[in-house]
């Protein structure tokens, strides 16, 4: 379990919060979870995700459990900075579809003294780092990683499979496009689709 930082006021300096995981682990529902105590305790909160995100709402960020708040979409990380200033905490979600850039901004957010807590996946569908979630994960003072089930073998699940023949790196989709499934799961369904081709 997650415990959030105790704040030291003379130290004017805030924290980087990663929330990784596959697709259907909690991702989203844990972000907006931590988003909703900052509000209910009064901190002024903005949250932002990658313009391309229109999966459930052009606006909101929205979990597979259908909790939701609202949102900031954006281009670029780059338009974060502008965005967040006079914030005590941001939230990003869906990290992984940013440029590079989205790792200076998180850096540059808690070094105003800002707590920053990102949602993405930190695996694509081929089972390799992805996108600037690895820099994040290394740069944050807390990781925590979150798991699906697996929908073959009932084990805890850490990768998303792609059900689709579809090679683009970013596809967004639901269950209709993936599945979360453990290592020895994944590692058969990539060795089948391999025996297909």
């Amino acid at each position: 379990m997650f415990l959030e930082n105790t704040v030291n006021h003379k130290e004017q300096f805030g924290w980087i919060e990663v929330i990784c995981g596959s697709m259907f682990s909690g991702k989203t529902e844990e972000l907006i979870r931590r988003l909703k105590r900052a509000q209910f305790a009064k901190q002024r909160i903005e949250i932002f995700k990658p313009a391309i995100d229109t999966r459930y709402d052009e606006e909101m960020v929205v979990s597979h459990d259908a909790s939701q708040i609202r949102s900031t979409p954006v281009p670029a990380a780059a338009n974060i900075s502008i965005l967040a200033q006079g914030c005590d905490v941001v939230g990003i979600d869906e990290a992984q579809f940013f440029d590079d850039e989205i790792v200076k901004v998180c850096n540059d957010l808690a070094n105003q003294g800002i707590r920053v807590i990102v949602a993405g996946l930190d695996m694509d569908f081929k089972g390799n780092p992805f996108g600037p979630m690895p820099a994040l994960m290394a740069t944050a003072e807390y990781v925590t990683k979150v798991h699906a089930v697996c929908t073959r073998t009932g084990n805890l699940a850490h990768y998303s499979f792609r059900k689709t023949d579809n090679d683009k790196l970013v596809m967004l989709g639901e269950t209709q496009e993936y599945e979360p499934l453990s290592r020895a799961a994944y590692y058969h369904a990539m060795r089948k689709d391999q025996e297909k081709k």
